[in-house]
């Protein structure tokens, strides 16, 4: 098995695949529209590493005051999303590519370098445990689940904005923010809308389309995030699946 790494490039990023919907043809739009994404957030230091196989091994980090996110913080790097699955686990791969993203912070004499987790583990969220083990401590929480935890170099925190601890909106229908950064969205987004029309239930879709909007958000955010009468759900995607579960409460 290979342990070339390769970075994603304005050269390159169109001929190399994007790891996380490699095998599935329904996500395929939404890995063009990704593609498009990337591209434009290279120049602003953003980071897409991963493993030179046909697998789910990869990293994906910006700089912290360029990253689509309600946090805030002097100089650090933000990671997005770190992901090893099936044949890949157990095998180092999420090491490596945390400790490249690390030693890139460091030669870049950044003041650390912060992940989204949660208190138990959440899909889309890297485990709290694993981020632990290279030092990641918890600086800020909200709701007493989703944590923000970093790994400081000179003894500085990042922390949520004042607007993402609301985690309400005036909204009682269901309202979802997203983003365009991750493949499944298009798709997700489909089914949401799908579903909703044939069962009359009012959805609003707001899509999160610059930096200063993302910065702004009331409630976590990674590249998506849901509300139903007026709270905070999840930042879990919704297929249909999903939806019918939180309508047949």
């Amino acid at each position: 098995m290979s342990n070339e790494f390769v970075n994603l490039t304005t050269d390159n990023i169109a001929s190399e695949h994007l790891c996380c919907a490699i095998a599935d043809k329904k996500h395929q739009r939404g890995v063009d529209v990704k593609r498009t994404w990337l591209i434009d957030r290279v120049a602003d230091g953003h980071v897409f590493r991963k493993l030179n196989e046909k697998g789910k091994v990869f990293i994906e980090y910006a700089p912290l005051e360029k990253a689509w996110v309600p946090i805030v913080g002097d100089n650090y790097i933000y990671i997005y999303c770190l992901w090893v699955s099936g044949s890949f686990k157990g095998k180092g791969y999420g090491k490596e590519l945390l400790d490249y993203c690390i030693t890139d912070a460091r030669k870049q004499n950044k003041a650390g370098v912060c992940i989204i987790s949660s208190k138990k583990k959440k899909p889309f969220l890297s485990d709290k445990k694993f981020m632990q083990k290279f030092g990641f401590e918890t600086v800020a929480m909200i709701d007493g689940e989703y944590e923000l935890m970093a790994l400081s170099f000179d003894g500085s925190k990042p922390g949520f904005t004042s607007n993402a601890k609301k985690q309400n909106i005036d909204s009682e229908e269901l309202t979802i923010y997203y983003s365009l950064q991750c493949p499944y969205i298009p798709n997700f987004i489909e089914q949401i809308e799908t579903y909703c029309n044939a069962n009359d239930i009012p959805v609003k879709l707001i899509k999160v389309d610059t930096l200063e909007k993302a910065k702004e958000l009331p409630c976590v955010f990674n590249n998506w995030a849901v509300f139903y009468r007026g709270k905070f759900e999840t930042v879990h995607l919704l297929n249909e699946g999903y939806l019918k579960k939180m309508f047949d409460k």
